[in-house]
Order: structure tokens, then C-alpha cells, then sequence
């Protein structure tokens, strides 16, 4: 635009940058003082003459601005301006902005090598606008096919895991669980139920490595299939029949807290396993009066003489709370409920 400015002889140049709704979402000028541009205020919205070369995006070349038809004048404390002359800035059929000249001097308007010139211009800076563009994409792309390579691996170690790895430990579990209920060897049985409490945190610990590797499981209505698949393994595992209702409206509103909802779950479930002797189980993740209730509740003798201490309840309370939530046990000889709520609107 300077170089436009002092190759045509205006004693003005702006350059209009277009915003996404079509009209001027910046406007650099040359010629007025800060002082003068303080004055006038606003910057121009692409209105009248401004708005036509929007509009048509095609060189324009006027004698006097005040003669055309689209003119709407000029705003008060603006200087003056008489000739005009104007063309648009693109490339490969997208507009960018225009350039604005007015007032040549040392002559009554602008001629047709002027125009020329504009012309010319404005097409070098497009273009140069519309490289910068193409570099911009394709550095994005690359960022992109970075990324999509880094989750694709991670992607295939974690099924890799999931599918291989825990549903061997899953396997070896329920062999264990099987030979402990066979033999007649007190001492025996506890050890080998030890062992396989070692084999649940291992498997615990895997999940939580899994997740890592794939947060977008617990993205949003991701969530939704984790609580799934959370109480699908431990049915597999334990032979309580467990039932799951989640609704995913829910599921999308405590994505951020995907991580902790998915591990009380876990452990509200395990309790289930090792305390209630329960045949069934329900889990549920619904919203009630602007709640997030994640529910893990059974059919089985309740708590009873078993510490709550010993249960791992005192850290599901304490990580409840660290997100801004609350949670509650219910547990009599006719069941247990475990209540987390989180606030949607904190």
C-alpha cells in the first residue's frame, strides 16, 4: 500500500483487511496524522464507495468520490478527498482486502497507468499472501500427521494391552479364583486369594497405563463406552450380573473429570467383588436437578463388620472432593450405594 502510495503520487492510501462476514475487519491508512485519526473515530466499516469494491471486487477509478452513487460522504473531521482509486487484493479467487488510493497530486485524478500499477500490486501481494497461506496449511498438515502418528501407535500398544495382556491376567485369575474353591487347604486358599488381589491391582494399574496411552476414551461420550467396558470385565470376572445406564448427554458434561468418575467406579465395583457376595449389580451415571450421579449400588449383606477404613472409601471420598464433588455410601443387610455427585454448574 506505501509503495502503491508513492508510485501513483496519492496523498492517501489505506488498506482494508476483510474479515470473515465479508466486511472490514481492519483498516491500516497512510497520510491522515493520529491526531487527525483520533478525530474521526471509527475505523470505516465498508460502507459506500469501500463497500462497492468490496462488493464487486474489481479496480475502481473515480475523478471526484462525491459524483458516484454509492458514495455516502465523509464522516465529520475527515479530510477532505476528492479522486479515488482503488482494486481489490486476491488470489486464486479469494479476495483478501483492497487497496485505497485518493487525492494524486499534481493532477485532477488518477490515469490508467496508475490503475496499472495498482493492479499490479495488489495481484504481487496476493499472491504473496495466498504462499504464506499454502506454507501455513502444510506446516498444519504436518502437526496433524505427527499427531495422528503418535495416537495411532498409542492406539495399538493400549489394544495391544487390553487385548492381549489383561485378558491373559483376566484368564489366570478366574483359574486361580476356580482352584481356590477347590482345595480343602485353608491356608492355601488364602494365598492363592492374595494372588489374585495381586493380580487385580495389576490389572487396575494397566487400565489406568491404558488410559493414559488413549485419552480420548475418556473424551466426552467416550466416557459413556469406558463405564461399559469397566463393568463388562468385572461381570466377566466375578460372575455378579451387573447392569449398566449410562446416558451420554452426562457422560459429555463430566468429560473433564472422565479420569476420577472412571476410577470410583472401579473401586466402587471392586468392594462389590470382594465384600457384598451380591448375584447382582447396577451402575448408573444420570443427571438429576443439575447432578452428575454416578451410582454403583448392589444386592448383597452391605458393609456389615468390614471397615469402611479397610474398604478404601475414606480415598474415594478424598478424590471426590478434590473435583468438586461429594460422595455418600447407603449400605444395610438388603445392599450398598455408592453416590458420586458432581455439580454441573461449579
Amino acid at each position: 500500500m506505501e509503495l502503491a502510495v508513492q508510485l501513483t503520487g496519492a496523498r492517501y492510501g489505506a488498506l482494508g483487511v476483510l474479515g470473515t462476514d465479508g466486511g472490514l475487519a481492519d483498516f491500516i491508512s497512510r497520510g491522515v496524522t493520529d491526531e487527525q485519526r483520533a478525530a474521526i473515530g471509527d475505523v470505516p466499516h465498508g460502507r459506500g464507495i469501500l463497500g462497492l469494491l468490496i462488493t464487486e471486487a474489481r479496480p475502481l477509478r473515480l475523478r471526484n468520490i462525491a459524483d458516484h452513487p454509492s458514495s455516502v460522504g465523509f464522516p465529520p473531521n475527515h479530510p477532505s478527498m476528492r479522486s479515488f482509486l482503488g482494486a481489490p487484493v486476491s488470489a486464486r479467487g479469494s479476495v483478501f482486502g483492497n487497496i485505497y488510493l485518493t487525492d494524486k497530486q499534481g493532477a485532477e485524478g488518477f490515469d490508467e497507468a496508475d490503475e496499472e500499477t495498482l493492479v499490479v500490486l495488489a495481484t504481487q501481494a496476493g499472491v504473496a499472501i495466498e504462499n504464506v497461506r499454502l506454507l501455513e496449511e502444510a506446516r498444519s498438515a504436518h502437526e496433524r500427521l505427527r499427531e495422528l502418528t503418535v495416537l495411532e501407535d498409542r492406539e495399538r500398544i493400549a489394544r495391544e494391552l487390553h487385548d492381549g495382556v489383561i485378558q491373559s491376567l483376566f484368564a489366570a485369575g478366574m483359574s486361580l479364583q476356580g482352584a481356590a474353591a477347590m482345595t480343602q487347604d485353608g491356608n492355601v486358599a488364602r494365598r492363592i486369594e492374595g494372588v489374585v488381589a495381586d493380580l487385580d491391582r495389576t490389572i487396575r494399574d494397566l487400565r489406568n497405563y491404558i488410559f493414559g496411552l488413549r485419552p480420548g476414551l475418556l473424551a466426552d461420550r467416550q466416557l459413556d463406552r469406558a463405564l461399559r467396558d469397566l463393568a463388562e470385565d468385572f461381570q466377566e470376572r466375578t460372575g455378579i450380573v451387573t447392569v449398566v445406564e449410562v446416558q451420554p448427554e452426562t457422560a459429555a458434561a463430566v468429560s473433564a473429570e472422565a479420569g476420577d468418575v472412571l476410577q470410583i467406579a472401579r473401586e466402587a465395583l471392586s468392594n462389590v467383588g470382594r465384600h457384598s457376595g451380591a448375584a447382582t449389580c447396577r451402575l448408573t451415571l444420570r443427571r438429576v436437578d443439575g447432578v452428575a450421579t454416578l451410582e454403583v449400588d448392589d444386592d448383597g449383606a452391605g458393609f456389615g463388620s468390614t471397615s469402611m477404613e479397610g474398604s478404601g472409601i475414606p480415598n474415594l471420598r478424598a478424590r471426590a472432593e478434590r473435583m468438586g464433588g461429594r460422595l455418600a455410601i447407603e449400605s444395610s443387610s438388603d445392599g450398598t450405594i455408592v453416590r458420586l455427585e458432581i455439580p454441573l454448574e461449579r
